[in-house]
């Protein structure tokens, strides 16, 4: 993920210096003798010392990066399948003190670069690369399918920053003691150093930049969707509920009106009779809501799935009513 906005300050902040121009006299008009973001390129080279490859003749460089990494195979309980798997089991990191200097010969110009090894994207070269397979017995093998993990072999890896190597540096140019530095930001920016060109590193930020946007448009629309779907789920359910209140508010008006038009004898006829068809008796309960309003045959015509004539809440289990 970019950092407080590092292509927009790439893009427009960054300010490209030339290593053939007069840099002491830039840095001595900037305030405080520095410039916050500064793109120099240049060549590597070493300030005292080299770093010599462990494994190819005449190779030499300023930063050395020497990794062991473990490939093997993990059996996976859920898929039952077996997963390459690779974890870094040992890696070791050497520079010495290196600067950058013209690609054009015979200027006499050089900008020292502090904490090389804080810096992203360090540009450094595969110079050697060897894959040990590992030789197992039988006994071996049989452990390894039982404990779940079975080795294959370790890679051996050497990568260097060699000397000569064109680099981009990207980060805070400082004038201190008469000698001109490269280190990391103090805001906060990031800090390259990049065998890149300024103009690829900036559209590889550029083309990060838009998968963000692109990924935050995609996450927000689908939230937004998210939500409307459960405003709109909750809009239905209570229309649903205002709508059964009320078809058991006109029933009950309903039911109030026959009562009070009846005969006193037959009142206590009406208050038994089936709901739904007004001539059987109510021969059952209806859970989980418990109304009791309907006879066994109207029961049995309702529609599926069988709702109660009252509330309309969906019929789980019936029980029937035995008059004693």
């Amino acid at each position: 993920m970019l950092e407080k906005g590092t292509f927009a300050v790439l893009n427009k902040g960054a300010r490209r210096i030339h290593l053939g121009e007069d840099l002491k006299s830039i840095l001595s008009e900037a305030p405080g003798k520095c410039v916050p973001y500064a793109v120099i390129e240049g060549v590597v080279r070493s300030v005292k010392e080299t770093l010599n490859s462990q494994f190819v003749d005449n190779c030499k460089g300023v930063i050395q990066r020497l990794t062991l990494q473990e490939h093997k195979m993990v059996w996976n309980r859920t898929t039952h399948l077996w997963n390459d798997c690779s974890k870094i089991i040992h890696q070791r990191t050497n520079s010495v003190p290196f600067e950058l200097v013209p690609h054009e010969d015979g200027v006499d110009v050089a900008v020292r670069v502090l904490k090389p090894l804080d810096a992203l994207d360090l540009g450094l070269e595969t110079v050697y690369e060897k894959y040990h397979p590992l030789v197992q017995s039988f006994t071996d093998v049989i452990g390894h399918y039982i404990s779940g993990e079975r080795p294959k072999g370790i890679q051996e890896t050497e990568e260097m920053l060699k000397v000569g190597a064109a680099l981009t540096g990207v980060g805070e140019l400082v004038l201190d003691n008469n000698a001109v530095r490269l280190q990391p930001p103090k805001q906060g920016m990031q800090y390259y150093l990049s065998s890149q060109d300024f103009d690829s590193l900036l559209q590889g930020q550029e083309s990060s930049a838009r998968l963000w946007k692109v990924l935050t448009l995609v996450f927000g629309f689908a939230a937004c969707a998210a939500l409307f779907f459960i405003l709109w789920k909750q809009y239905l359910q209570r229309q649903e509920r205002l709508r059964l209140k009320q078809m058991e508010e006109e029933f009950r008006e309903h039911e109030a009106q026959l009562l009070s038009r009846a005969k006193p004898e037959d009142r206590e006829s009406l208050k038994s009779a089936c709901v739904v068809c007004l001539s059987n008796f109510k021969a059952c309960v209806f859970l989980e809501c418990g109304h009791v309003c309907s006879c066994a045959e109207c029961y049995r015509a309702l529609p599926e799935p069988k709702r109660c004539p009252i509330c309309r809440q969906q019929i789980t289990r019936v029980v029937p009513l035995y008059s004693s």
